[in-house]
């Protein structure tokens, strides 16, 4: 067996967990759903374990600590906690700003999921139009930070001195874009991110403007 090929196949297993890398080709995949995944367990509690051979197959072991059921009660939950995602967005609107197909798609539906509405824009300068021709519609602006032209970051400079009181939420897996930019003051999401600290961040932005 070929050393070299089999040192090839370990590093990209320890890789999958990691935001957008893939071996698919271009436009084939994000490297997203493995990311998602994992954080869905870190999140709570848990992990994930993998078992690969070459020529045979891979299993997935998703780990996820046990809870214990008040049966008195039927597990009902505690009256002062959140009683589910469904009305966390009350209806209000978010302009989404992403350039990936498959990553907006996710984003819009997982806001939508939480009661948002939502409107879609590939890029920076189509969100800047949208919010030209009428900012009023949108209670914050949803925007990934590594676009192709104007960055998430440059884009949330533009909405703060046009459009001063308008919240921005920047989201993104590269580490090291961040370290490097910094956060200028906006709210940040890593890459892959709980729906937990989506729905806490954005009802916490969107009831300042109530």
């Amino acid at each position: 067996m070929n050393h070299d090929h089999v040192g090839c196949v370990v590093t990209q297993r320890l890789q999958i967990f990691e935001p957008f890398f893939t071996t698919k080709e271009i436009g084939k995949g994000t490297g997203l759903g493995l990311s998602q995944v994992y954080g869905f367990a870190k999140q709570s509690g848990g992990d994930v374990a993998v078992a690969s051979e070459l020529g045979k197959g891979t299993t997935f072991t998703l780990y996820l600590p046990m809870v214990e059921r008040d049966v008195e009660t039927g597990g009902a939950s505690d009256p002062g906690r959140d009683h589910g995602h469904d009305e966390d967005g009350g209806g209000r609107r978010v302009l989404v700003v992403e350039d990936n197909i498959e990553v907006g798609r996710f984003s819009t539906q997982l806001l939508q999921d939480l009661g948002y509405e939502t409107t879609w824009a590939a890029n920076a300068r189509e969100a800047l139009t949208l919010l030209d021709e009428d900012a009023a519609r949108f209670d914050v602006v949803f925007s990934d930070v590594v676009m192709p032209g104007m960055s998430g970051i440059e884009l949330g400079r533009e909405i703060r001195q046009r459009f001063p009181g308008l919240p921005v939420v920047l989201t993104s897996g590269y580490s090291h874009v961040l370290a490097e930019e910094g956060r200028h003051g906006f709210e940040l999401l890593h890459k892959p991110y709980a729906v937990d600290d989506v729905s806490r961040v954005l009802r916490r932005l969107t009831r300042r403007r109530l």
